[in-house]
């Protein structure tokens, strides 16, 4: 592609256009180019020409007060003398801090330091002059009385006439929006919360003419803060108050402006506004404002993901860059909602070539074409492959020789598989052993297994292969001198085919809601922070651990549906019915983490625990796949099920009461065995 722009590029420059376009411009340039400069040398001859009156000023008002408006006559002869060097050191000394730099309509609190350094020079400088001088020069030596006081007069003065600038500049601002504000429409808001973020949520609104809403004031807890006026904006009461506040001042939505909600806080300030009602919306988290990544006058509405109130995930950056910064990079599945999450947070440490395997074409063009627009300097390959496909793999290892392997390409829906069991063993457990093996074959630094924490106890098909293929990357660890991890984590919030994508777009269609049952729980965490996470472990893995990562409290199932439905502005089981379905095939009411058999170490993350899971032996973990390969390429369904439970002695799959195709070949007694622990 980007052989084709430069191509067009240069057809669109080329001979073919007439001479007299192209130089157009550059004449245009040309004639406005100095008329700019002497713009701009007029600005700062003025600048230095008001600086100058006002450092004179002050230097003759230090020398008045010094002798008490009286001055002698040949004081006043020393003083023409002595006026000169001092404008000039001041000068100096301003120039040396910086303080020409500054534009003066934008002068604040940050700039002020300049003008104290430039001041604490010129002191220092007249300072020494007036003591290391010999009497013989006592012309040059200034009194230390004129010193301090022509020191505070002068930086002061120079600095005074910089906030003149920015007030009649601010007024003007002030004036020309509440003209543009009189011609449109403002819908009136109240910020939940009178902080930092607070703060620059309102100077941000009220600087933004192009902004269509009206600040009416803060709502803050905080009984220090009552009364009090911030940014011009006056804090009108608690959130108890928001009901008649709200009323009284006919607010269209209300803006959660707190830089680290707790889950606790957004649902809190949710159920208060629910009753009222009013909109609630958030601006962006402060951390990203101070970032620069987002502005804040991106506010949003409030969306389910903040209900969840995960802390933020703090990244040992320095091991990641040495984990992936200069390295190549595949990431298998990279179309979908873990592996293109995956794939951003790769982008961010700068690795020299990131290979996205992809099978489906249009969710790799969407993820291709994201990292190109926002990254165009990153070396990037898109591979349209099938990672069971073993000719088109070990070609592309072959081709681009990657270093770590991100592998997040599976099959993960839970019911789906329960009907389609042999292709699961097929993408789950052998495309894991197929991209392992070809990981280990060209000495790849790591391969990172994304698993589940439906591998813990399976009562499904897909978990037990996951389980499965947690066995295999643990068997390959032994075999090769690849570091090879697995990272078990829950359900992520807004990836493709989770509850909540289902849950909006039901209520998109009217209704009803569905849930499988009232007391269904589920562990949760964003997408972000689940790909953060599964890189941490890659960087701290050492060979053979499976990783389990923190995913907080567990959360109904049905407290979701129903704070979707609020957040879309309508009342559940009024506006929007809720039904349950009835737990389907392969899924349990509360999903598990951690097994009884398995201790979890601590790492030093605190969102990060190593499994303490003993691997089978080799033997038996060949045997299984050799079944497992035979069920899967003869469609054995029900046998694929019942190996499982026999494979895995946690297993809990549901066999069908039909009897059972015996192969010619019998299940070892070994393979019965439980998997012992290691502490």
């Amino acid at each position: 592609m980007l052989d084709v722009r430069k191509h067009s590029l240069g057809l669109a420059t080329g001979p073919t256009r007439k001479p007299r376009k192209i130089a157009m411009p550059k004449r245009h340039g040309a004639r406005n180019g100095p008329r700019i400069q002497r713009s701009w040398l007029v600005l700062k001859l003025l600048q230095f020409a008001l600086d100058l009156v006002v450092l004179v000023a002050a230097f003759s008002a230090a020398y008045l007060l010094r002798f008490d408006f009286a001055i002698p006559e040949t004081e006043l002869r020393h003083g023409l003398i002595r006026l000169p060097y001092i404008v000039l050191v001041q000068f100096a000394a301003l120039i040396m801090a910086g303080v020409y730099r500054f534009i003066w309509r934008y002068i604040g609190m940050a700039e002020i330091r300049a003008f104290l350094t430039a001041a604490a020079w010129s002191v220092l400088v007249l300072i020494i002059m007036r003591l290391g001088l010999p009497e013989h020069f006592h012309e040059w030596r200034l009194p230390l009385s004129v010193i301090m006081a022509d020191t505070p007069l002068a930086f002061g003065g120079v600095l005074g006439l910089r906030v003149l600038r920015r007030v009649i500049y601010e007024r003007e601002r002030k004036r020309r929006k509440v003209v543009h504000s009189n011609m449109g429409h403002k819908l009136p808001v109240l910020l939940i919360g009178a902080g930092r973020a607070g703060v620059l949520a309102a100077r941000e609104i009220q600087s933004r003419s192009d902004m269509d809403l009206q600040i009416k004031g803060f709502v803050d807890d905080d009984p220090k803060k009552q009364r009090s006026v911030i940014q011009g904006v006056k804090v009108l009461g608690t959130t108890q108050d928001l009901p008649w506040l709200v009323r009284e001042l006919g607010i269209d939505h209300v803006v959660i402006s707190i830089a680290f909600a707790s889950r606790r806080d957004f649902r809190r300030l949710l159920s208060v506004c629910e009753q009222i009602p009013v909109r609630v919306r958030v601006i962006p988290g402060l951390s990203e404002i101070l970032q620069g990544k987002v502005q804040v006058s991106r506010i949003r509405d409030l969306e389910i993901e903040d209900l969840l109130g995960r802390a933020p995930v703090r990244l040992d950056e320095e091991g990641m860059r040495r984990f992936l910064a200069g390295k190549t990079v595949m990431v298998t599945g990279a179309g979908g909602s873990i592996g293109s999450e995956l794939a951003r947070q790769v982008v961010r440490f700068q690795p020299s070539n990131l290979l996205l395997v992809e099978r489906a074409e249009f969710a790799l063009f969407n993820i291709e074409r994201e990292l190109c627009d926002g990254c165009p300097e990153l070396s990037l390959v898109p591979l349209v492959a099938d990672v069971g496909d073993e000719l088109r793999m070990r070609s592309i290892f072959a081709a681009y020789r990657p270093q770590v392997v991100i592998h997040a390409a599976a099959h993960k829906h839970v019911p789906m598989m329960e009907c389609n069991s042999s292709e699961a063993v097929k993408n789950n457990v052998f495309a894991t052993r197929l991209l392992g093996e070809l990981s280990g074959e060209f000495d790849v630094d790591a391969f990172v297994l994304i698993s589940t924490d439906k591998a813990v106890r399976p009562t499904s098909v897909m978990g037990a292969s996951k389980r499965v293929a947690e066995l295999v990357v643990q068997d390959l660890d032994r075999r090769y001198r690849t570091r090879y991890v697995a990272v078990r984590f829950g359900n992520v919030i807004g990836s493709a085919g989770s509850v909540i994508p289902i849950f909006r777009e039901q209520i998109r269609k009217g209704g009803p809601v569905t849930v499988t049952h009232p007391d269904m729980l589920r562990y949760f965490m964003t997408i972000p922070e689940a790909a953060q996470l599964v890189l941490e472990a890659g960087v701290m893995g050492k060979g053979g651990e499976i990783f389990v990562l923190d995913m907080g409290e567990p959360v109904r199932i049905l407290d979701l549906a129903r704070e979707t439905i609020t957040l879309s502005g309508l009342r559940p089981f009024e506006d929007i019915e809720i039904i349950f379905t009835g737990v389907r095939q392969g899924e349990k009411l509360f999903e598990e983490l951690e097994m009884t058999e398995e201790h979890l170490a601590k790492t030093h993350h605190p969102k990060i625990f190593i499994g303490k899971i003993a691997a089978y032996p080799e033997k038996k973990v060949h045997y299984a796949l050799k079944r497992l390969a035979l069920l899967a390429r003869n469609g054995q369904e029900r046998e694929l099920r019942r190996f499982f439970n026999e494979l895995l002695p946690e297993a809990r799959l549901k066999v069908a009461a039909e009897e059972i195709t015996v192969f010619s070949e019998q299940l070892p007694a070994r393979l019965t065995a439980t998997a012992g622990v290691t502490s």
